[in-house]
């Protein structure tokens, strides 16, 4: 197909922003899912640069989220304010575009600092995921606000401060603004250095049973107790045996327990699942209950459940297989092949594709090693990819889609 001159302007416009400057100041400051006043520091210097955009922008506060502490307790968890953009809302073709501000690394983790390890590629906490997408993002909405095409594509903006912990308390915020979207864009990170995106993804639910049994004596009265924690390990193994084609568990951690002396009468049991498809989903959330049912009559005890599954499967159905035509059409008019390839990993569009919307959430940089201290961003990529994404806006504004 080719570029037209408006494209072409465009897509030069997009790839001369100062992204890497806005990476490295926003990278430089830790902003772990649990830094509260991190987040609150990134999520002003992002606003102030988002502010160049037209529109409405809101700082939005976090739904209630809880936790089960290893006592078994329920206790709530504290989020940061989420950043929400909304421009022509009353256009009659509208998208959504979310990103996450949150890293992985705590306050207190190591890996703190950026370097260079490489001509064109930095080292640094949230290089990849996600600072270097929020910057290709902007990069793309500011060149396309000066297009001719601006004025007939809304879209709101979301960037949650959640993300790295499944979202709970951006949730509700994601699926209100996804209502009524043709589509949707994720500045994930590539799922590939080589700049493959995501194509399918599985759903995740993760979980906490809370065992409560009966203490005793270890050696006067043993019988007359419940063991939580061999009740949690059972439960543990049943919910193990699971594992199907499309369908992984994994039990990562049982807290409870105490002194040798006295039969426990608390355990706590912490597993992930990921379903490939709603029908895996389903079937596992019945046998789940199965399961707790029978270790419960098996070991006297009683198992509470919290969580669920909070990203649903994300298939590859038609209009997402049109939307990602388009992103590879567009690739190719910039020498960019594009290809995707299902992979086992989770986001905000899984949110997004439940709620009906086609949803490419792979549109950030090409990097790698993300959720560890080598993880690293390819500095010519934030040129390529806002290129991509300011031309995908500009075909979806023209009925692409």
């Amino acid at each position: 197909m080719g570029l037209s001159n408006h494209e072409s302007a465009l897509v030069e416009r997009a790839g001369s922003a100062p992204m890497r400057a806005q990476v490295e100041q926003w990278a430089a400051i830790n902003s772990g899912t649990a830094n509260l006043q991190g987040l609150a520091e990134v999520a002003s210097l992002i606003s102030d640069a988002f502010s160049v955009l037209p529109g409405t922008l809101r700082l939005v506060d976090p739904a209630p989220e809880d936790n089960v502490s290893p006592d078994g307790g329920r206790r709530p968890i504290a989020r940061g304010q989420h950043i929400h953009l909304a421009v022509r809302p009353g256009a009659n073709r509208r998208i959504l575009l979310t990103g996450h501000m949150d890293t992985v690394f705590p306050a207190d983790h190591p890996f703190q600092t950026l370097r260079e390890i490489e001509p064109g590629v930095i080292n640094g906490p949230g290089v990849a995921d996600m600072k270097g997408g929020i910057a290709v993002m902007l990069a793309a909405l500011t060149a396309f606000e000066g297009s001719d095409a601006a004025s007939s594509l809304g879209y709101d903006v979301i960037l949650n401060s959640d993300e790295e912990t499944g979202s709970a308390s951006s949730a509700p915020l994601i699926a209100e603004l996804a209502r009524g979207k043709i589509a949707a864009l994720t500045y994930e990170p590539a799922a590939l250095p080589d700049g493959t995106l995501a194509g399918a993804r599985p759903g995740s639910g993760n979980f906490s049973f809370i065992v409560t049994g009966k203490s005793a004596h270890a050696g006067r009265n043993p019988d007359d107790g419940r063991n939580a924690v061999i009740a949690a390990a059972d439960l543990a193994l049943r919910l193990a045996e699971l594992r199907a084609e499309g369908l992984s568990v994994n039990p990562a951690k049982i807290d409870g327990g105490g002194p040798n002396n006295v039969v426990p009468d608390h355990a706590v049991l912490r597993v992930n699942l990921r379903p490939a498809t709603p029908d895996l989903e389903a079937h596992a959330k019945a046998a789940i209950k199965e399961i707790v049912t029978a270790v419960m009559q098996r070991h006297d005890v009683t198992i509470h459940r919290h969580g669920g599954f909070n990203r649903p499967p994300k298939p590859m159905d038609t209009p997402a297989e049109r939307l990602f035509g388009l992103v590879r059409d567009c690739g190719a008019d910039l020498g960019q092949p594009i290809a995707w390839k299902a992979t086992g990993g989770v986001c905000d569009g899984n949110n997004i594709a439940a709620c009906g919307v086609p949803v490419v959430d792979t549109m950030g940089v090409r990097g790698g090693a993300i959720h560890s201290d080598q993880e690293y961003l390819i500095v010519d990529s934030l040129a390529e990819r806002a290129a991509l994404s300011a031309l995908t806006l500009y075909r979806l504004a023209n009925g692409a889609i």
